[in-house]
């Protein structure tokens, strides 16, 4: 091993590295360069992502102490390495599926053309059924011909990597040894969520599609999900001009600044090549981060709004004395955690009656088809969980898993699924399970609050300050079930979530 690689090492130039990629992605994405320009950026840091590097986190790791500091440390810096061991190998592959992204155009069967970014837009702004349709099957068409290959070649290669790293025996437990989780059993707990909440979905689903999109449940496919989900009816309550000065004034009324002194930057209008799925984008941290969002309308705006801005105010308030590896890495569930904490407040009575238009007589109505979206969105991410331990997992065929996509997905959430989604419909590395305990994390965390700070925490000026240096300061160095036992001494489940949709539904 070369005697100039340290952990030290690893860690400064590791920071170099993280900045020069993130701003390759946030151009890319925001549509402010054509394509991103990868691998030049892993050629010029290829000691830190050598073979080298990761021996020596790996070496890290098995000596440090079960329960120390260092084993924290080295384990968050071998997810790393191990991670960066594929993306560099990866960069091509995710180079031309960035650049055909921002080209790629859907023709619709009456002659329509449609930048695939805006996909997604068109469809849930579209009120009728058969333009819906046909959309999607232009859509569907151009996907599976050439996306969905680009998609399957990338994970099959991913899986070859890992498992040839031999840290531990298939993907799945290599996962579950670098990130301190169970997937057995957070599967568990999906499949149980999934019985548990049948019978209630059963009863609001067909009476939602039926009311807002005219169809029965069985007739629906994901596209028309989007418009369902839309949630039109209130656009009036939720106009665009007033989006970011309602916001901001809400999070002023709790004594944190939105824009953290300057280091969060909005970058929120249309332009063309920029994803229509919102992000955020920390370039620096804690310096230089910034909130990403393409405009679809409505309630949706205002609750992705306040997803990206959670995230940005975690990533622009972390404690710059913290290592490298607790700021860049660490368990994502926390600050997917934080950003469902803000979006969330789109599900607070009185957040809405004082930052919106929604007036008391049609917030109980609002409140119902928001715990309808929250119902879905937990059956959906918890069908794909099930259904990506099995696409990781190795026993399953790839040639079988878009018939087992559709299978699953369908299944928990009613609405017809496309195979050829199978492999572009996942977010890689297990990050549907960040999502689910984000979720019950945030739920115990609004519960604190509640606890702590009255029902309106959200602009109480003494929630805000707590918030940024009990929360957002300590970056991502706690997993998210460590946390929740900090903040609220329980457990991650789902049953508070349960809970909260009940009360939504009425």
């Amino acid at each position: 091993m070369s005697t100039e690689l340290s952990i030290e090492r690893l860690r400064r130039d590791g920071e170099k590295f993280m900045e020069e990629l993130s701003r390759e992605y946030y151009l890319a994405h925001a549509g402010l360069k054509a394509s991103a320009e990868l691998q030049p950026i892993y050629h010029t840091h290829r000691a830190i992502l050598s073979e080298d590097a990761l021996e020596l986190t790996r070496e890290s790791f098995a000596s440090s102490a079960e329960g120390s500091d260092e084993r924290r440390s080295a384990r968050v810096l071998l997810d790393w390495q191990v991670q960066s061991q594929s993306d560099r190998e990866l960069a091509a592959l995710d180079e031309r599926e960035i650049a055909w992204e921002g080209e790629a155009v859907v023709r619709t069967a009456d002659g329509r053309e449609i930048q695939y970014q805006r996909t997604a837009i068109e469809l849930a702004n579209t009120l009728d059924r058969q333009e819906r349709a046909r959309i999607e099957a232009a859509r569907r068409t151009l996907v599976e011909r050439e996306l969905a290959p680009m998609k399957r070649e990338r994970f099959q290669r991913e899986r070859d990597i890992t498992e040839s790293l031999g840290l531990a025996d298939g993907y799945n437990a290599t996962w579950e040894l670098l990130n301190g989780v169970s997937l057995s059993a957070l599967r568990d707990e999906c499949a149980q969520f999934l019985r548990d909440t049948q019978v209630m979905w059963d009863d609001v689903c067909p009476a939602f599609v039926k009311r807002v999109l005219g169809m029965k449940a069985s007739e629906t496919t994901r596209a028309d999900a989007l418009a369902l989900f839309r949630a039109r009816e209130f656009d009036e309550f939720f106009p665009a001009r007033e989006m970011e000065s309602s916001i901001r004034r809400q999070v002023r009324e709790m004594a944190v600044d939105p824009e953290a002194g300057g280091r969060v930057r909005f970058d929120t209008g249309e332009r063309e090549g920029k994803r229509s799925r919102a992000f955020c984008a920390p370039v620096r941290v804690p310096d230089e981060v910034y909130l990403v969002l393409r405009p679809h309308g409505g309630q949706t705006d205002w609750q992705t709004f306040l997803h990206e801005l959670g995230h940005a105010l975690h990533f622009a308030n972390m404690r710059p004395d913290h290592p490298m590896e607790y700021r860049w890495m660490g368990d994502n569930s926390i600050t997917e955690g934080y950003a469902m904490l803000f979006d969330h407040l789109l599900k607070d009575s009185g957040w809405l009656r004082r930052y919106t238009g929604l007036e008391q007589k049609t917030v109980p109505q609002y409140l119902r088809t928001a715990g309808f979206e929250e119902l879905h969105f937990l059956r959906r991410y918890c069908a794909k969980l099930i259904y990506e331990t099995q696409l990781y997992g190795g026993d399953v065929p790839w040639d079988a898993l878009p018939d087992l996509y559709v299978e699953t997905l369908t299944g928990a959430t009613t609405f017809r699924y496309a195979r050829a989604d199978a492999f572009v419909d996942v977010d890689p590395r297990y990050y549907a399970a960040r999502y689910l305990r984000a979720w019950q994390l945030q739920a115990l965390i609004t519960e604190t609050l509640v606890e702590r700070y009255d029902a309106d925490w959200w602009r109480n000026p003494r929630a805000g300050p707590w918030i940024v240096q009990s929360l957002f300061a300590e970056a991502q160095r706690e997993l998210a079930q460590e946390q929740a036992e900090r903040v609220s001494g329980k457990s991650l489940s789902f049953a508070p979530l349960v809970r909260s949709i009940e009360r939504m539904l009425g």
